[in-house]
């Protein structure tokens, strides 16, 4: 007779063993997990959260579990979105990403898809499932569809692969686009007619293409046709114009535009003319979108190669682009120039496209990009180039960005304007600013400016001054920067120090001379930046005369005439002192003084 002590004891210990491994599937823990969140135990759906993350359940099964359920899928996104249980919204977060894994592997599986093509030509309800999962694989679907209907053997699948096609959604719109330049005649007649039946606005400007450059007449009216069904009146406009709205649509990130959102990536389709199929490339979903605007421009120039806007947009979108994500897609060869190579050789007109664009969207990557590329290219009659009515690079210089206002005063004082205009003291402004930065580091709110792009600026700044100095420019007036440029003969930046002492020769005021002299005397500074601070005092006696009183150039007398001074040091002070033009009665000192007689 079995002792019922025993035998409980056994059936505890067998529970002791198979309960941690039922609690173990994913299955259960996902659906306990489900429940507590339903019944409010936040604390014990924390653990099932975790539970299910500890499981390393394939992402394909956890797909499977939320995909049956629909409604606990929708209670997990709401605890992702808590914002009273900030680990529970974490973790519900990370089981999400998990299923969205597997709903794109489920989706994009070649062999399931290949599949389901075939399940099209089977039975009614075979068709109707079989349509269902193409339209959810999506734009991953219709390289094997069109594959299918470029097949001489499969022609009696044909029908119904077309008549799914029709069917696949906007998603599916832009490898179909890719695939228009097909040579094949009967699969790009299904594709533009399928285009047609979706509906989507963003078929139109390949529509357009085909309707004015393909040279079947009976295709251009097939394309025609499909146009008139999504918008009649995108007829009138030609494709460079529908291209290009099309890109403004990307550049600016249109909902209706946006990939899936079940990865973090996007596709940019091809189509290979020799293999003669589509391929894609994965792209950071950081710069889908202007890649996408780039491309729409690259078709409107091959629509219209006079339609210059596109341009503009296109060097806009690339210099967004690379601000996002730097490091440019595997499409862009070692060989692709960057942005600002695309900018400078694009010229004035387009880069003032792309910064009053910039402007407009208080871009500042972008309108610093533009900004750049004209310091470097633009020489006055393209400074103040009209864009509607404004003039992009003044309106750059009170643009809410460091970087953007001091590039946009260098590119001024670059070109070296000769007509008056109403922002120049504010290139002066600007450089004032720039040479006064002493490297502040910037908030995180702030990533375009650090102590780095502080002391460029600075730099640059002073350099673009002496550029005014020198080239005795009426219109930019740099006595407004004379307290910022004395100032900076103090700077503990050498080369600064040494900028701002010859910019200042060129100032005919006592403070400018006396703040160079004082430079070039101190002790404090180095033997190299006293030396040029003596040159430029000479400068500035031979342009201004002496402006100095009797201290400083008996301090200046001194070093002339001391046996002990630096040779190098004395020859200089001496080269300034006879520059300042000087009563013969300090000469005459000077010679007996060294007299032995």
């Amino acid at each position: 007779m079995i002792n019922r002590n025993a035998l409980s004891a056994a059936f505890l210990i067998v529970l002791l063993f198979v309960a941690p491994a039922i609690a173990s599937m994913p299955e259960d823990n996902y659906n306990d997990l489900l429940h507590y969140l339903q019944i409010g135990r936040f604390d014990l759906a924390r653990g099932y959260a975790q539970a299910v993350l500890d499981g390393n359940a394939s992402p394909v099964d956890l797909f499977d579990l939320a995909n049956a359920n629909q409604q606990g899928y929708a209670l997990l996104v709401r605890a992702k979105e808590s914002l009273t249980d900030a680990e529970l919204a974490a973790l519900c977060g990370k089981v999400i990403n998990v299923i969205e894994q597997g709903r794109f592997i489920r989706r994009a599986d070649p062999k399931v898809i290949v599949e389901e093509i075939a399940r099209l030509s089977t039975t009614s309800r075979g068709q109707l499932n079989a349509v269902k999962r193409l339209q959810d694989a999506g734009e991953y679907a219709i390289m094997y569809m069109l594959d299918a209907l470029a097949d001489d053997a499969r022609k009696a699948e044909w029908p119904n692969i077309s008549n799914a096609l029709s069917k696949m959604g906007k998603d599916a719109i832009r490898p179909m686009a890719a695939a228009l330049q097909t040579g094949n005649v009967a699969v790009k007649t299904e594709i533009i007619k399928a285009l047609g039946k979706i509906g989507h606005p963003q078929s139109l400007p390949y529509l357009k293409y085909i309707a004015e450059k393909d040279p079947s007449m009976e295709i251009r009216a097939i394309a025609v046709e499909s146009i008139s069904r999504i918008d009649p009146a995108a007829a009138k406009l030609p494709a460079a114009n529908l291209f290009y709205r099309l890109g403004e649509d990307y550049y600016y990130h249109a909902e209706s535009l946006s990939p899936a959102d079940d990865v973090d990536f996007g596709n940019i389709w091809f189509w290979d003319a020799q293999a003669g199929r589509l391929t894609r490339e994965q792209v950071d979903i950081g710069y889908f979108n202007e890649l996408m605007s780039m491309r729409c421009c690259e078709w409107a120039l091959k629509a219209d190669p006079s339609f210059g806007q596109a341009i503009g947009l296109w060097v806009a979108g690339y210099f967004k682009a690379e601000s996002v994500v730097p490091q440019m897609p595997a499409y862009f060869d070692s060989g692709h120039a960057d942005a600002m190579t695309y900018a400078t050789t694009a010229g004035p007109e387009y880069l003032h496209q792309a910064l009053a664009r910039a402007i407009k969207d208080k871009d500042a990557k972008v309108a610093l990009g533009a900004v750049e590329a004209l310091s470097t290219t633009a020489g006055e009659s393209s400074l103040f180039y009209t864009f509607g009515p404004t003039q992009p690079l003044a309106e750059a210089l009170s643009f809410d960005s460091k970087p953007v206002r001091y590039s946009a005063a260098i590119a001024f004082a670059a070109a070296g304007p000769d007509k008056p205009f109403l922002e120049s003291k504010l290139v002066i402004t600007n450089l004032a600013e720039a040479i006064a930065e002493v490297g502040r580091q910037a908030g995180d709110d702030n990533p375009m400016w650090n102590a780095a792009l502080a002391e460029t600026y600075a730099l640059r700044a002073a350099k673009a001054m002496l550029k005014i100095a020198q080239g005795r420019n009426k219109v930019l007036d740099l006595s407004s920067a004379q307290d910022a440029l004395i100032e900076a003969t103090k700077d503990k930046r050498p080369e600064i120090q040494m900028l701002a002492g010859q910019v200042l020769a060129y100032l005919s005021t006592p403070a400018a001379q006396k703040a160079i002299a004082a430079m070039a005397l101190s002790d404090a500074g180095s033997k190299e930046v006293r030396l040029v601070a003596f040159n430029s005092l000479a400068a500035s006696g031979r342009h201004n005369g002496c402006m100095l009183d009797d201290r400083l150039i008996d301090e200046v007398y001194k070093l002339v005439g001391s046996m002990d001074s630096d040779p190098a040091l004395r020859a200089a002070a001496a080269i300034a002192y006879g520059s300042l033009n000087l009563p013969s009665q300090k000469v005459k000192d000077l010679i007996l003084d060294q007299s032995k007689s």
